[in-house]
């Protein structure tokens, strides 16, 4: 099976994750998919093969060098994904040599995929993409990274004269609703470092990423017939309309970019007696972040001042910024950069506007900076991959390890 065969076998497993069941996996589909991913790993006869209860699978790779001190390395992807657009029967299709023109994913709903929109198509012009029928989103995100994962150890298995330390490989659940990393054994895994291969596209490189954190607000009301309200309802949406406009302006998703953080209002449920608001908040400074987390209590003790009892909020921490794990260990970042060079590609290093596994492994004491995938648009219908960015970075986890085994 080739590298594109297994991308297209592996979009068709149904892993969208889910925050509200409390479970991990949080849906079933994911467990099934690495089920099917256990059995495919015993047939190309990789080592130490555990699936746990929660959906972690990990495999070995042994070493084939007797050179003594080789680091044990690791690489790792993430089964599900995202809740914001459905993963049921995705239909994916190859646009073979990508002319430039805009591409129609759906013709009954006028669902077009235009470098007008999305100008970084036309880096990709002569490709071949792998694009959806524009009902659901692919799932490159991060089933490309597991298909790179498994290609490059099959590579690597078929060509006995690369040399390499032991590899360990991991595919774990939840990573899009930030719980994948939270029962990840990192004793177990046993590597001394790891890259999660989770990024976009072609020679992307990181090892920053945001501090992160959800914030709930919810505001309390008092329903009343509105024919007899005066001086008696308190409408919980119109408070927390109110609530919004106070945050600032400029600070959003669509207002930022690079180090620049942001609250993210992600979801409202609302009625007069009871609105919640869901923010997400984001900053790759650990004093800013914790600056943003402080003006939103701020501003639900302003709230309170006008509206005493009305609000509360409850702000949990999701992940924090890598790059204090990172930096001491610049090799490992400098051996990604050397591997996409040998492999043809020129290395990117930027921070991540989001967060990975790798930010909350990190801090379990696995190292772990985050290379390209090769996927765009992630999380939408107009998501895509070419297949020439998912052999680079197939090509890259072979020269990491060629490397690593070298060194």
């Amino acid at each position: 099976m080739n590298l594109t065969e297994r991308f297209l076998k592996y979009v068709k497993y149904d892993t969208q994750s889910d925050e509200e069941t409390n479970l991990t996996p949080s849906t079933p589909g994911q467990y099934k998919f690495a089920q099917a991913l256990e059995k495919e790993l015993r047939e190309l006869g990789l080592e130490e093969i555990t699936l746990d209860e929660n959906g972690y699978l990990m495999a070995t790779l042994p070493a084939n060098t007797d050179r003594p001190g080789v680091p044990t390395i690791g690489f790792i992807a993430h089964l599900d994904t995202s809740p914001d657009m459905s993963g049921r029967n995705v239909n994916p299709r190859i646009v073979a040599s990508y002319d430039g023109n805009p591409v129609t994913l759906n013709a009954d709903k006028g669902i077009v995929l235009s470098p007008d929109e999305f100008p970084e198509l036309l880096d990709h012009v002569g490709e071949d993409l792998i694009v959806t029928d524009g009902n659901t989103l692919l799932g490159a995100d991060d089933k490309a990274g597991i298909a790179e994962i498994i290609s490059a150890v099959e590579y690597l298995m078929a060509h006995p004269e690369i040399k390499h330390g032991k590899i360990r490989v991991a595919f774990n659940p939840d990573e899009e609703i930030g719980q994948g990393a939270h029962k990840f054994d990192v004793a177990r895994f046993g590597a001394d470092w790891a890259y999660t291969m989770d990024g976009g596209e072609v020679g992307e490189l990181e090892y920053e990423n945001f501090n992160a954190a959800v914030a709930k607000v919810s505001f309390a009301g008092r329903n009343v017939h509105p024919g007899y309200a005066k001086h008696k309802m308190v409408n919980s949406i119109r408070i927390a309309n109110q609530f919004i406009l106070m945050l600032p302006r400029w600070e959003t998703p669509e207002h930022t970019e690079g180090y620049e953080g942001f609250y993210h209002l992600v979801h409202i449920d609302g009625s007069v007696e009871r609105t919640t608001h869901t923010y997400i908040i984001r900053d790759h400074d650990r004093d800013r972040f914790e600056r943003r987390k402080k003006e939103l209590e701020h501003l639900v003790r302003k709230t309170n001042n006008e509206f005493p009892g009305c609000a509360a909020i409850e702000i949990k921490d999701q992940y924090y910024n890598m790059r204090e794990k990172v930096e001491p260990l610049m090799h490992i970042v400098e051996i990604a950069e050397q591997a996409m060079r040998d492999a043809g590609v020129t290395p990117r290093v930027q921070p991540i506007r989001g967060g990975t596994d790798g930010a909350q492994l990190s801090f379990k004491g696995l190292p772990c900076p985050n290379i390209f995938a090769g996927g765009l648009n992630f999380h939408g219908r107009y998501e895509f991959v070419p297949v020439q960015s998912m052999e680079k970075a197939r090509d890259v986890i072979v020269q990491i390890a060629r490397i690593v085994g070298e060194r």
